[in-house]
This record gives C-alpha cells, sequence and structure tokens, in this order.
C-alpha cells in the first residue's frame, strides 16, 4: 500500500489552519477575559496546530508547484540515474498543477523530446515512474535492432565500451555503453545485444511504427533493456506528468561496497 503523502499535506494543512483560525476568532478572546493572566495558556491543540501550520503550508507549496524530491529505486534508467540517487523534479516545468486533484491551472510549458521526466504510471496512478520522453505528439516512433526511430529517422548510437556496475547496478556489468544523439540531446543508454528489442518479460504492446497522438508522450528507460516503458504498457497521458527532473542531491545505495555515498554524484545535473 502507498501512502498518499500529497493527500496528508493537504489534509495537515486544512486542519491544523482551521483549529488556529477557529480559535482565534471565538475561543482566545474568551480565555483573555475569563483569565486574569496577561496571555492565558492556549490548549495543547491549538497550541501544536499554530506551530505546525505554517510549516506544513510551506513543504505543501514548495512540494506541490516548486520542487519535489524523489528517489530512484530501480535500474532502468542507468547509467543517467543509478539505484539510490536522490533526484530534485521540477514541478512547475509542465504546468502548475493543483495538489491530489492534479488539474492543471497554469499552463506553462510541455516536454521535451529528450526530457527525463517523473509521471504517474497510467497502469497504476499511485505509482511514481521515471523515464526519458523520446515521442511528443506527432511524432512516429519505432524501435529496431536496438535503434530508436523518430519521424523514421535513426536516433545514432556511438559506442563508449563496456559498462562496469557498482553495488545495486552491478548486475549490468558486461553490456554495452553507448552514446546516442536524441535530436539536440545527447546522453548515455545502455544495450545489451544478448536481449530482444523489447527487453525480458515485457508484454509488448509497441508492434511497428507509432504515431503519437495528441496529449500523449512516449518514454523510455537509458537503460533499453532492461526497462519497463512505453514499449511495454503504451503512452503517458499529458495529465499523469509530474515534472521535469533537473539534478542529484544525494545518492545512497547500501549494496555498494564500502560507505554507501557517491559523493562524485551529489548535486550532478540531469541530462
Amino acid at each position: 500500500m502507498n501512502f498518499d503523502f500529497p493527500t496528508f499535506l493537504v489534509l495537515a494543512t486544512f486542519v491544523t489552519g482551521a483549529i488556529w483560525l477557529i480559535d482565534a476568532l471565538l475561543f482566545e478572546k474568551k480565555r483573555r477575559v475569563a483569565s486574569a493572566e496577561e496571555k492565558p495558556k492556549e490548549p495543547v491543540l491549538v497550541e501544536y496546530s499554530r506551530s505546525f501550520f505554517p510549516i506544513i503550508l510551506v513543504v505543501l507549496v514548495l512540494r506541490s508547484f516548486l520542487v519535489e524530491p524523489f528517489r530512484i529505486p530501480s535500474g532502468s534508467m542507468m547509467p543517467t540515474l543509478l539505484v539510490g540517487d536522490f533526484i530534485l523534479v521540477n514541478k512547475f516545468a509542465y504546468g502548475i498543477r493543483l495538489p491530489v486533484l492534479n488539474r492543471k491551472v497554469i499552463e506553462i510549458g510541455l516536454p521535451q523530446r529528450g526530457d527525463v521526466a517523473v509521471f504517474r504510471y497510467p497502469k497504476n496512478p499511485t505509482v511514481d515512474y521515471i523515464k526519458r520522453v523520446v515521442g511528443i505528439p506527432g511524432d512516429i516512433i519505432g524501435y529496431q535492432d536496438k535503434t530508436l526511430f523518430v519521424n523514421g529517422e535513426p536516433q545514432l548510437q556511438n559506442p563508449v565500451g563496456t559498462y562496469t556496475g557498482t553495488g545495486s547496478g552491478s548486475r549490468e556489468t558486461g553490456v554495452q555503453r553507448n552514446t546516442e544523439q536524441l535530436g539536440e540531446i545527447r546522453h548515455d543508454v545502455l544495450v545489451n545485444q544478448r536481449a530482444p528489442d523489447f527487453g525480458f518479460g515485457c508484454q509488448v504492446l509497441m508492434r511497428g511504427p507509432i504515431t503519437i497522438p495528441e496529449g500523449h508522450y512516449f518514454a523510455m528507460g537509458d537503460n533499453r533493456d532492461n526497462s519497463n516503458d512505453s514499449r511495454c504498457w503504451g503512452l503517458v497521458p499529458e495529465e499523469n506528468l509530474v515534472g521535469k527532473a533537473f539534478a542529484i542531491w544525494m545518492n545512497w545505495d547500501g549494496n555498494s561496497p564500502g560507505f554507501p555515498i557517491a559523493w562524485g554524484r551529489l548535486g550532478n545535473s540531469i541530462k
């Protein structure tokens, strides 16, 4: 069961604010009149509500409209993102949305080809996924022989060498690391030549090139043969978008040999 933190924040903000406001309007003056003290003691519930309301409100605003932290639980975006990376996501890059309702109220921007985006998994919206946007509305997307095709053009890959993983990513050791040119975005991918085009265990929905309709996006993991993505379950609706990942602020991998923090990843931008 996933804990619904946004709903908790909204409810906590409403409850603490309501208790503080009701007390200020209805009971505070009565306490002063009835008490001989210059400043009578507040009830414990009111005191806690007054103390926590501004803190919870600030967290709600920051998390809902500006920046939200996420932790990477899987290796589907290796080598760009590793298991244990803690990332920051720009919540207003794709428009301002109301918390809980996820309804866009202010249009700001839309995903661009190459963005690393967080979205709610279409099959289970309570789960957040992170993938790279490789297809935007109007694009024709194909994937064959480990090569991504956008509007009929292959997105060329240049070999970098054999990948050596560490910690939780050690199982990817031995696969090919390539640099892919996705439009104007240059990024690294992992390719396992021994795996089928759509990876192991993927229930392939994509049997040939598809045209991306309005309001939808095609998302793929950079770990091309170990990613559950649009090739397997379909397109990402625009209303499922959460934000654009832009930085790594921490890395903690308990399976890493030695100290679990990878200091060299702290503060890295995400491209």
